[in-house]
């Protein structure tokens, strides 16, 4: 098999404008020529293995960051923006995507944002909700969508919050949930619980941390650990949001929460015990949530955030839907990239979690490109904690590659060599190009349709 040449043009002036270094000198500590240089940045050349050394020995630079996962994030999100009906029959090649997205990264989510601008005042005129006439009409993107877009274009993995969240957790005497407790004691807080209010509340005048008595342990502890990010790491909160630079005050608060969970998550299962936890068990998440004191949704979660730059775990995809199918959590390290409106593709073993509470069903499929995944689903309901009180029914998806399968104790007795036992299952069917798919919602944009009124299939019509 041909190796397939590395093109990181982007990326290395990413790492040239950081180091504040000159073509020039950065071309002289590479051992390259100025003009080689200047073509590998413009993706004429691809990256040598001579420069990805020196990159690892001048400048000890984690050569994974070379990757192309960023471009794929990008291929994916323009592929579904250009599916859209307003394009017609004008979608670009993928290859000139793929161009566009390693030459051309800023015009990339310039188009991207164009789209969503567009899709969100579209829908508001849909709706009648006589957005033209009301004064807060606005254009620019949701507040939650421009933090979701902020976490997923940083790889789901901040390392300075990350960093600080292992050490508060190296700090720790004894078990997590007395450490929290001792920390917020030591802030001149008291911890009150009750039956009624809501999971956390924080009166700042009184100094006193309200936690709901019907939470679970694993809930109780987490919302300590968040409020503990938020009355100790403030500054540190507050310059990445600054890096940020949100367009409006609600996407910064709503940040603000995102990363004080963040830090929660990373101070309960910290980095380097929790990647070496979860290679000694196979990634068991029942296991790992037992000894990190965590739900099986939040193992999932912080599994598919250990990307820390030379010590990176499994690149895993995840994601959390609704009974509707509407993707409420989505991450991917993988190709596999989800769709930014809309849900999940109805083949997926995700949705299939609702029907079998308490199981873990798990699932070889195989997606239009030809790449091949284990995904592992589940369902997460949420109690209200009395009779009577509205459970939260949701269902998570986790998995990764099937070369990793080995080290997943979920992939024991699947037959990954029988090829019938690859279920397909596509990102968005506008963009899907399967041709024969008996759960296709619409038409894929770029095929033309034979339609025969004598005849009726699974579908009205034949892809061609």
């Amino acid at each position: 098999m041909a190796t397939q040449k590395l093109y990181a043009g982007a990326k290395l002036r990413e790492i040239r404008t950081r180091m504040g270094l000159t073509q020039k000198a950065f071309a002289e500590k590479l051992g390259v020529s100025l003009p080689y240089l200047n073509q590998m940045e413009n993706n004429n050349r691809p990256v040598s293995t001579t420069v990805v050394l020196s990159l690892a020995q001048e400048f000890g630079v984690d050569v994974t960051e070379l990757s192309t996962g960023g471009s794929e994030r990008l291929v994916s999100d323009m592929r579904e923006a250009l599916s859209d009906p307003v394009f017609a029959d004008d979608m670009p090649p993928l290859a000139d995507l793929r161009l566009t997205a390693s030459n051309a990264p800023a015009l990339a989510r310039a188009l991207i944002e164009l789209h969503r601008a567009y899709r969100q005042t579209h829908e508001r005129l849909a709706s009648l909700d006589e957005a033209l006439g009301r004064e807060d009409a606005r254009s620019q993107n949701s507040p939650w969508d421009e933090v979701r877009d902020f976490f997923h274009y940083c790889d789901n993995y901040i390392d300075a919050v990350d960093r600080a969240a292992e050490g508060f957790a190296s700090r720790a005497r004894g078990n997590m949930h007395e450490a929290a407790t001792r920390r917020i004691n030591d802030l001149g807080i008291e911890i009150v619980k009750r039956d009624d209010g809501p999971v956390r509340l924080y009166d700042a005048d009184t100094r006193r941390l309200y936690l709901s008595a019907r939470a679970a342990p694993e809930t109780e502890l987490f919302q300590m650990l968040l409020q503990i990010a938020l009355l100790t790491q403030d500054k540190l909160l507050e310059a990445t949001l600054d890096f940020a630079r949100f367009q409006s005050d609600e996407a910064r608060a709503i940040a603000k929460i995102g990363l004080a969970n963040y830090f929660a998550g990373a101070a309960l299962m910290p980095y380097r015990a929790f990647l070496q936890a979860a290679q000694d068990v196979r990634h068991d998440l029942e296991i790992l949530g037992g000894r990190f004191g965590a739900s099986i949704e939040q193992v999932a979660h912080r599994l598919s955030t250990l990307q820390r730059p030379g010590a990176k775990g499994i690149p895993f995809f995840f994601v959390r839907v609704d009974q509707a199918g509407t993707i409420t959590k989505r991450h991917s390290a993988t190709r596999l990239q989800f769709a930014r409106f809309g849900g999940a593709c109805p083949l997926w073993n995700v949705h299939r979690a609702f029907e079998t509470p308490g199981r873990f069903l798990r699932q070889l499929a195989e997606t239009p490109d030809g790449v091949r995944y284990i995904s592992l689903a589940r369902d997460v309901s949420k109690s209200g904690g009395s009779y009577g009180a509205p459970v939260r029914r949701y269902a998570i998806a986790l998995g990764c590659e099937l070369r990793h399968a080995g080290s997943l104790v979920y992939a024991d007795t699947l037959d990954v060599s029988n090829e019938d036992a690859f279920e397909p299952i596509g990102i968005s069917c506008r963009i899907c190009e399967r041709k024969s798919c008996h759960q296709r919602s619409v038409p894929p944009l770029e095929r033309r349709l034979s339609v025969d009124v004598n005849v009726r299939d699974v579908l009205p019509y034949r892809v061609r």
